[in-house]
């Protein structure tokens, strides 16, 4: 695996990083120990260096299943995490959200479970409406003086907070914000309207979750799997209910058959040709073999581009293109 300069950071991270939130079972859909510890052991030895995590995955049990994974093995990871929904299901409204005082007692909480004294990368998962930005980045300030946080970032934030956080982290000699993190696939490709853009603009390093659409770029919903589709309720997938999305797999099962690699290689490989860093999260053994073995996938220029097409933004595009004022 080759490792990429993350932003404007001093971190050298590994082409994929791996997603945990199937790491547990207390959302009644995910590993259990046994296949956490055979993905763990097996995307370290394929040369990955970025866990990403969450308190609120499997209601905690994924930070506590890696703070058994990561003993003796701390320092060979950067480890990312996130708060703002808390780890319990009736979490109060002062733990969750992104006050300083929920942001504290998130990190406290999450340094227990995955039982060290840092988080390298902290990410606020969601804007929650109420915190300003001012409290949110003094408070991650506080917490990377203190050395329990290394690098700051902000998950599932709109391009104008990215921008706005940036900016005003720069201007008060805060913490910087050294990263995003967003949503992009094949069936989700809005983020390169304002946030891919914003990010390479401001220079930050930009984390994609989701490559597969939940599980729908594989191909297996319409063999009548199940997967993420009912077993987290549906959160985090895409269904395939347009004539658009129907298209978009059809091209993707073509150049997957083309290649004579499974689908979710060539889904892994678009959306890592955006300088991206791609994560992915995998339920089993197998599934992780298979999306690491996206980095050897070569997409021509006429694959990629017959990709392009059938999944651009044209309704969104018009919409733009429309308000704009004529001279």
């Amino acid at each position: 695996m080759r490792y990429t300069p993350f932003g404007k950071t001093g971190l050298q991270l590994s082409q994929l990083a791996l997603g945990t939130g199937n790491f547990g079972t207390a959302w009644g859909h995910g590993a259990d120990p046994d296949a956490c510890k055979a993905m763990f052991d097996t995307y370290l030895e394929a040369g990955g260096n970025l866990i990403d995590t969450a308190d609120i995955y499997q209601f905690g049990e994924s930070e506590t299943h890696l703070g058994r994974l990561l003993a003796g093995r701390r320092d060979e990871v950067v480890l990312s995490t996130k708060f703002t929904q808390g780890a319990s299901p009736t979490a109060g409204v002062l733990a969750t959200g992104n006050s300083r005082k929920a942001m504290v007692t998130s990190l406290e909480a999450s340094l227990k479970r995955l039982n060290t004294d840092r988080v390298d990368l902290y990410w606020a998962h969601f804007p929650d409406h109420v915190t300003p930005t001012e409290e949110l980045l003094r408070g991650l300030e506080d917490l990377s003086r203190s050395g329990k946080v290394l690098y700051v970032g902000l998950s599932n934030f709109p391009a104008w907070r990215v921008a706005h956080a940036a900016t005003y982290a720069q201007l008060a000699r805060a913490v910087p914000i050294a990263a995003a993190q967003f949503e992009h696939s094949l069936v989700r490709r809005e983020c390169e309207l304002d946030l891919l853009p914003t990010c390479r603009a401001l220079g930050l390093g930009m984390m994609t979750f989701s490559p597969l659409g939940g599980g729908m770029l594989t191909g297996k919903y319409r063999q009548g799997e199940a997967g993420r589709a009912q077993g987290l309720g549906g959160k985090v997938f895409q269904a395939e209910n347009s004539p658009q999305r129907s298209a978009i797999l059809d091209a993707l099962l073509g150049v997957a058959q083309e290649l004579g690699v499974p689908a979710d290689q060539v889904a892994i490989a678009w959306a890592a040709s955006h300088d991206t860093l791609p994560l992915i999260g995998p339920r089993s053994l197998a599934q992780l073999q298979s999306n690491l073995a996206a980095l050897e996938v070569k997409l021509s220029s006429e694959q990629l581009q017959r990709l392009d097409d059938v999944s651009q933004l044209v309704s969104l595009q018009v919409e733009r293109t429309a308000r704009i004022p004529v001279a």
